[in-house]
C-alpha cells in the first residue's frame, strides 16, 4: 500500500480520468452491457472511498479499481440466470488477465472514443445516440443536452432513459466491428461538434463555457481522423473545429462576445489556421463533399480573408446554397442571406429570407439527423431570420420594417443576450459553421 501527503480523495482523482473509461470499456466489452459497467465503475470507486482510508491506498490503484469493479459485476452475474453467460466471460477473462491489467490492442485505441462509438449504437435513433453519448461520457447537464436539442429537461431525462432501456434489450454486443464504424460515424462527430461547441461558447443559448470539452473534442477528432483516414466528414470536422479554435483569443474580451467584423485578427492562431486550411483542402480533394467538410471550407473563406471587408462572401454564398441543398436539418438559409447580402445588395439576401420554409416546433429535425448539427441549431437558426431580416431591411433604408422585424426576433430568440450580441451590433457578425 501506498501514501503520502495526498488525501485519499486526490489520490483517486489522480487516477479517475483514464481509470474510469478503460475499467468501464473493458467491463462493456466483457458483458455486453454498458449501464451495467458503469454501475460497476462506480460503485468500485464509491468502495475505494470507504476502503482505502483504512486500507491504504493499493499500489496499483487501477488494478484494485478493475478487480472490484469485475467482482462487482460478478455479483450481479450471480442473481440472475439470465447473466449466466456473462458471469462465465468475466471469469474466464479474470483467469487469463494479469495483475496490473496492460490492455490488449484495440479497434479504438481511445476508450471515451470507443465509448462514443459505442453509444452510436444503429438499434437507437441518432438523435439517441448523440443524447446518450453526451450523456454518459462528459460532463453536460442535462438541462444543456436538453438545450442543444431544443426540449425540456424532462423529455431529454426520459430520451436518455429510453435509450439504456433499449439497448438492454438487443442483446447484441454494444462495441463496434471495423465495418460498422461508417455506419455509427455521423453520430459521433455530432457528439464531437457539440462537446466543441460547448467549450466554445456554451452548448446553449446562455450554457457555461467548458473549455475543457472542447480540447477533448479537438483531441477526440485527432484521433478518430487516424481511425478513419479515408472518410472526409472527420476530417472536415476536424478542420472546422481548428479554424474556429484559431479565433477562440479574439472572440470574446471581458466575457463580451466581439463580432467577427471587430475581432483583432492579430490574435487568431496563425498555426492552427494552417493547419485547418489543409486539413479542408485534403477533405475537398476526396470529391465527396459533406456538410462538415462544406462548414469547414466557409470557416476557411473567414480565417483565410486579409479583413472582413476583403471576405469572399461570392463563394460563402455559393457554400451555403450548396449546404442547404445537403443539410436542411443545420438550416443554412440565415447564413446564406447574410452572405448575399453583403456579396450583392440587401435586396437580394431579403429574397432568400423570404424563401425559408417554416419550422413547426422548435427541435424537430428532417427524421434523418439530430437538430444539433448547426451552430446554432436548427430552430434557433430560423429564429434569428427575422434578426437577419431586421438587418438587411435598416440598410434597405426600411426602417420601420426594420423596427417590426426587430421586435419579432426579441420575442422568438432563444436568448436575447445572445441576440444582441450577435445581430444588434453596428453591422452583423456574421461566423458560419
Amino acid at each position: 500500500m501506498t501514501g503520502g501527503d495526498q488525501s485519499v480523495a486526490e489520490q483517486l482523482a489522480a487516477v479517475s480520468a483514464d481509470a474510469w473509461d478503460h475499467i468501464a470499456v473493458t467491463l462493456t466489452r466483457l458483458t455486453g452491457d454498458r449501464e451495467l459497467a458503469e454501475d460497476c465503475v462506480q460503485d468500485a470507486f464509491a468502495r475505494a472511498l470507504v476502503r482505502w482510508p483504512v486500507d491504504g491506498v493499493p499500489g496499483k490503484p487501477m488494478a484494485w479499481l478493475m478487480t472490484t469493479a469485475r467482482n462487482r459485476a460478478m455479483d450481479r452475474a450471480r442473481r440472475s440466470l439470465v447473466e449466466a453467460e456473462k458471469l462465465r466471460l468475466i471469469a474466464r477473462q479474470a483467469a487469463r488477465e494479469p495483475p496490473d491489467l496492460v490492455p490488449e490492442a484495440e479497434l479504438i485505441a481511445d476508450d471515451r472514443l470507443e465509448m462514443i462509438f459505442a453509444c452510436a449504437h444503429p438499434a437507437l435513433p441518432i438523435e439517441a445516440q448523440v443524447a446518450l453519448s453526451l450523456s454518459s461520457l462528459t460532463c453536460l447537464s442535462a438541462a444543456e443536452i436538453a438545450d442543444a436539442f431544443l426540449v425540456s429537461e424532462r423529455t431529454m431525462r426520459q430520451r436518455v432513459f429510453r435509450a439504456k432501456q433499449r439497448l438492454r434489450r438487443v442483446g447484441a454486443p454494444l462495441l463496434p466491428l471495423e465495418q460498422d464504424l461508417p455506419l455509427r460515424l455521423p453520430a459521433v462527430l455530432h457528439v464531437l461538434y457539440l462537446m466543441f461547441n460547448a467549450g466554445y461558447g456554451g452548448i446553449g443559448a446562455d450554457g457555461p463555457v467548458h473549455e475543457s470539452l472542447l480540447q477533448e473534442a479537438l483531441r477526440l477528432a485527432r484521433v478518430l481522423v487516424d481511425l478513419m483516414p479515408r472518410e472526409p466528414e472527420a476530417t472536415g470536422l476536424l478542420a472546422l473545429m481548428l479554424l474556429h479554435d484559431a479565433r477562440r483569443a479574439a472572440h470574446r474580451h471581458d466575457r463580451d462576445f466581439v463580432p467577427l467584423f471587430a475581432q483583432d485578427r492579430s490574435r487568431w492562431n496563425r498555426a492552427e489556421i494552417a493547419e485547418g486550411l489543409a486539413l479542408a483542402d485534403r477533405a475537398a480533394r476526396t470529391g465527396r463533399p459533406g456538410p462538415f467538410q462544406l462548414r469547414a471550407e466557409i470557416a476557411a473563406c473567414h480565417d483565410s480573408a486579409p479583413s472582413y471587408a476583403e471576405t469572399d462572401w461570392w463563394r460563402i454564398s455559393l457554400l451555403f446554397g450548396q449546404l442547404a441543398r445537403m443539410d436542411s436539418f443545420a438550416s443554412a438559409i440565415p447564413g446564406q442571406s447574410l452572405a448575399v447580402g453583403s456579396a450583392d445588395s440587401p435586396e437580394a439576401g431579403l429574397l432568400i429570407v423570404a424563401e425559408a420554409p417554416e419550422v413547426k416546433a422548435a427541435g424537430q429535425g428532417d427524421g434523418r439527423h439530430p437538430t444539433v448539427g448547426g451552430t446554432p441549431p436548427l430552430a434557433i437558426r430560423y429564429q434569428l431570420l427575422p434578426g437577419i431580416r431586421g438587418y438587411l431591411l435598416r440598410l434597405s433604408g426600411l426602417l420601420a420594417e426594420s423596427a417590426d422585424a426587430y421586435r419579432e426576433a426579441l420575442d422568438a430568440a432563444a436568448s436575447i443576450a445572445q441576440f444582441r450580441a450577435e445581430l444588434l451590433g453596428p453591422r452583423v457578425s456574421f461566423e458560419a459553421g
